[in-house]
């Protein structure tokens, strides 16, 4: 019995035990049930069983700085707890070409539609960046940020699994908003997080120097052009 369940199991390992054992009866077998059960409780193939997650191949990513903004923005999710132990997440966003932080968003869940509402949301104040550096997580791999990408003709670039330098801007500013947000302070509500996080956000791209930047802020490194005023004439319109 235990070679027949061993070889069922390596040949079908997404199998339970009714269907294990449904089989062994069509091979003939005529054991009992429960005996069956209590042997396949014993191997312990009753416990789940870990699978490889399948991740597709990428090529390296060369991470060169541009020199023009909205060229590539780069993007990650952190994770922390707030005081009464509830998880939250945090999706960050940077513009390479000077560091800007976009935006930084926090809820209890961000799935992929919500990652592409925020995009939209940058993408009228700022237009739609020509690329987006991304790690292979679901929300990079599903099919809404996928299509918004390709509605909004925006190159994705996956880094290779495992290769966190590959996309080291963003790494580098989640240490630094871990370090003097997350790690500081402590949060009771998820509204509390959002609204130190916004005004850190403002200190972060026009007063905190940054060193690759020859010791200024990203805004005044490069500043982001600002949207033209409307003419007295639009305006009486």
């Amino acid at each position: 019995m235990i070679d027949a369940l061993n070889a069922l199991v390596a040949e079908r390992g997404r199998w339970g035990f009714w269907k294990l054992f449904d089989r062994l009866r069509a091979q003939g077998q005529t054991w009992n049930h429960k005996r069956v059960h209590r042997v396949y409780c014993a191997l312990r193939l009753n416990l789940p069983r870990r699978t490889v997650r399948r991740v597709p191949k990428r090529t390296r990513q060369p991470l060169e700085a541009p020199r023009l903004l909205n060229q590539t923005w780069a993007m990650d999710f952190m994770s922390d707890m707030l005081y009464d132990g509830r998880r939250v997440r945090a999706l960050t966003i940077i513009d390479e070409g000077n560091r800007e932080a976009l935006d930084i968003v926090v809820a209890a869940s961000l799935p992929s539609v919500r990652v592409t509402r925020v995009l939209d949301a940058l993408a009228l104040v700022h237009g739609a960046p020509q690329a987006i550096r991304v790690d292979n997580g679901p929300e990079f791999l599903a099919q809404s940020f996928v299509e918004w990408c390709a509605a909004h003709s925006t190159a994705i670039h996956h880094i290779q699994p495992g290769k966190p330098d590959q996309n080291a801007y963003i790494e580098r500013f989640n240490r630094t908003y871990r370090t003097e947000v997350l790690n500081a302070h402590l949060f009771e509500s998820l509204e509390e997080l959002q609204a130190l996080t916004d005004t850190w956000l403002r200190v972060y791209n026009e007063e905190r120097p940054h060193d690759s930047l020859g010791r200024v802020p990203p805004l005044t490194f490069l500043p982001r052009p600002q949207p033209a005023a409307e003419s007295p004439l639009e305006v009486s319109a």
